[in-house]
């Protein structure tokens, strides 16, 4: 279960949530998945508490689809790193990542447990093109 913690002041971003859509991510790979559905999710459940951003691609198409979440501000000084994650092909898992995000995201909230099943670690060529 995540903490939730008060709305950010309108305005503030807390985090940024970077949704693959390029060659595999978004497409018919991963058939079932309502792929305009979750990039909804994301936007509506986070609204002005997060940046959500849809990119071409993350150059990691063998986790298709693929979220990162990358901390505030905030979250950074706190210690919070990007979280990459993998194969999120459920309404579900979406749903524990709005509810993350919207209680602070890395460093401020404890991720739920769930989300530790969809975690890996890109390579650091990819890594540097979303996190820098």
């Amino acid at each position: 279960m995540s903490r939730r913690k008060a709305p950010a002041p309108p305005g503030e971003v807390r985090c940024t949530v970077t949704v693959c859509r390029g060659c595999c991510c978004g497409t018919g790979k991963v058939p079932g998945v309502d792929h305009t559905g979750q990039l909804a999710t994301l936007k509506s459940g986070l609204g002005a508490l997060a940046r959500v951003r849809a990119v071409n691609c993350l150059d990691a198409c063998e986790q298709a689809n693929v979220i990162v979440v990358q901390p505030s501000a905030a979250g950074r000084a706190a210690g919070g790193r990007p979280v990459w994650l993998g194969l999120v092909n459920d309404p579900d898992a979406t749903s524990e990542i709005v509810g993350w995000v919207a209680a602070g995201g890395p460093g401020l909230a404890d991720q739920p447990a769930v989300l530790d099943l969809y975690e890996f670690t890109p390579s650091r060529r990819v890594r540097r093109g979303v996190e820098d």
